[in-house]
């Protein structure tokens, strides 16, 4: 993990100057008038001379836009897309990004969410990186806002789960698969975007933003990613009730819309969850050695865990529940996705069989 930039150390910290590379922010919004006004201000306020905020009002029956105007007559970065009507064979997320990316004069496109609040030094510090480097797409880690235990459980499981399934110290590495791609902060180069066939190649995924990252390396073209305390922060969702509700929409498609898939991964997760707690505790004699073994290995992850987001060492005591909640979530959103249909977000529904043609 130590391969990892972590872009809130001193290092990254550079001067504003006009000469840097014209970036083009790009916010799409559906029924977001309690978070966008946050967002946008915190966007007007970066410390960077070159850039433009293209704020997308996708369908909003909310007060959305509104507040969008209200605060483009205050700025004129901020530059406002409005979107009636969704074209069939699209999501609504995919297809505001993909307009707003049409009218952009970034050379990098940033793509990210309503409720992100951006620190004014982040985009500064991930352009320095990104062009020393010389990558073409740099995801940066959010720090996830928690104040129960209840999101810490959920969220330190998950953060474990990824760790394992996409190595992000890996990213560079043409040799390996892995790849990443995180929707509070998308950073890519116009030139990558527009080669791996931009979000027209994403239209009916619902992990658009993992997806991304997919193509980027499947392209053939070079990503990292980097952590940043407090550079991009998000109150994702209250209580692990609502994490749950969030990751919903999203875990059959991760399981790409196979059932089989869904249950095999549970069985899975159930037992390199349990098994250790359950051998240290049960096994005979020296048996428990190797389930020591995997518990000091869970142990050490939630310390590295620690240092990067607010979820505390000890937390690892509470692995299995977070690994039961990921359970329930995975057959949850297979359980509701099959019988609806398909999957119904934000009030648009879109079809399963739509959804699996357009899987990347």
């Amino acid at each position: 993990m130590r391969q990892v930039a972590d872009l809130a150390k001193p290092h990254w910290l550079v001067r504003a100057s006009p000469n840097a590379p014209r970036v083009s922010v790009i916010v799409p919004a559906r029924n977001e008038q309690q978070t966008i006004e946050a967002g946008l201000r915190s966007l007007l306020a970066l410390e960077y001379r070159n850039y433009e905020i293209i704020a997308v009002n996708d369908r909003s029956t909310d007060e959305t836009l509104a507040v969008m105007q209200r605060i483009a007559t205050d700025d004129g970065r901020l530059k406002i897309l409005n979107v009636e009507e969704l074209p069939a064979g699209w999501l609504g997320k995919p297809h505001a990004m993909w307009r707003a990316a049409q009218q952009a004069s970034g050379e990098w496109l940033l793509f990210t969410d309503a409720d992100v609040i951006f620190r004014a030094d982040t985009l500064a510090r991930a352009v320095a990186y990104a062009e020393e480097v010389k990558c073409d797409h740099l995801p940066l880690f959010p720090t996830m806002l928690m104040e129960r235990p209840d999101e810490r459980v959920i969220m330190g499981f998950f953060n474990t789960f990824f760790l394992f399934g996409y190595r992000p110290w890996k990213l560079h590495d043409p040799e390996a698969a892995d790849f990443a791609g995180v929707g509070a902060f998308n950073l890519i180069r116009r030139s990558a975007y527009d080669a791996i066939g931009t979000f027209s190649a994403l239209r009916m995924e619902v992990i658009e933003d993992l997806k991304l990252g997919k193509l980027v390396k499947a392209a053939g073209l070079s990503q990292r990613a980097a952590f940043g305390r407090d550079l991009v922060r998000i109150r994702w969702a209250v209580g692990a009730a609502g994490i749950v509700q969030n990751l919903t929409k999203n875990f059959f498609a991760f399981m790409r819309f196979q059932w089989w898939r869904s249950l095999a991964s549970c069985a899975g997760i159930v037992v390199l969850t349990l098994a250790p707690y359950a051998g240290v505790a049960f096994a005979p004699g020296w048996a428990k050695a190797g389930y020591a073994a995997a518990l000091l290995g869970i142990f050490l992850v939630y310390a590295g865990m620690s240092a990067k987001c607010d979820i505390p060492a000890y937390y690892f005591v509470l692995h299995p529940v977070g690994g039961l909640l990921f359970v329930y979530t995975v057959l949850r959103s297979t359980l509701i996705t099959l019988w609806q249909g398909g999957i119904v977000w934000r009030g648009t529904k879109y079809p399963l069989e739509e959804l699996k043609r357009g899987l990347v």
